[in-house]
C-alpha cells in the first residue's frame, strides 16, 4: 500500500516537483560556473606564479635565490674571519694614551715637561717622557708590560700611566 500511495503522490504532485528539480539544477548550475571561475582565477595565478615576473620558471628564480644564499653566507664567514683579524690587530694598537705635563723645575716658566703613557688593550706599550731645561732637555722611554715598567717611574710618569690605564674599554 506504501508503494501505491507515493505513486499517487508523485502524480498529483508532478508539476511541483519539476519545478523544485530545476530551481536545484539552476542553483547547481550556478554554483558549478562560479566553482570553474574560481579554478580558473587559480590556475592564472599558478601559471604567472610557476613563470615568474620576467617569464622565468619558478625552479630557476629559486635556485637563483638559493645560489644568491650561498654567496652571501660565504660573504659573511669571510667578513667575520676578517672581522675577528682586525679585532686582533687592534687589540695590539695604541688605544689608550695618557698624557702629564708639569714643571720640572721650579725656575722655568711653564709646563714644558711632559709624560705620556701609549698603552694597547691588554696595558702593554711605552711610556714617554721628556724634560725641559733652560739649558738642555732630555727624553726618556721606559716599556711597559701589563701595567708595569721593569724601570723606575717618576710621580709624573705613574700618573700619566694610571690614566692611561683607566680608559679601559
Amino acid at each position: 500500500m506504501n508503494m501505491n500511495y507515493f505513486m499517487k503522490f508523485m502524480a498529483d504532485n508532478m508539476p511541483f516537483i519539476v519545478v523544485a528539480m530545476v530551481v536545484v539544477m539552476f542553483i547547481m548550475l550556478c554554483v558549478m560556473i562560479k566553482q570553474a571561475w574560481s579554478l580558473s582565477y587559480m590556475k592564472k595565478r599558478y601559471r604567472k606564479m610557476m613563470n615568474g615576473v620576467d617569464g622565468d620558471n619558478l625552479e630557476r628564480l629559486l635556485m637563483g635565490h638559493i645560489d644568491e644564499v650561498r654567496h652571501v653566507v660565504e660573504e659573511n664567514q669571510r667578513l667575520d674571519t676578517e672581522n675577528r683579524r682586525m679585532d686582533e690587530l687592534l687589540n695590539m694598537a695604541v688605544t689608550r694614551v695618557g698624557m702629564v705635563r708639569f714643571r720640572a723645575f721650579e725656575d722655568m716658566g711653564s709646563d714644558l715637561s711632559y709624560a705620556v703613557a701609549l698603552l694597547d688593550a691588554h696595558n702593554n706599550g711605552v711610556v714617554l717622557s721628556s724634560i725641559f731645561g733652560r739649558e738642555d732637555s732630555r727624553s726618556y722611554a721606559k716599556p711597559i708590560e701589563d701595567g708595569k715598567s721593569s724601570y723606575p717611574m717618576t710621580q709624573e710618569e705613574e700618573q700619566a700611566l694610571k690614566e692611561a690605564m683607566a680608559k679601559a674599554q
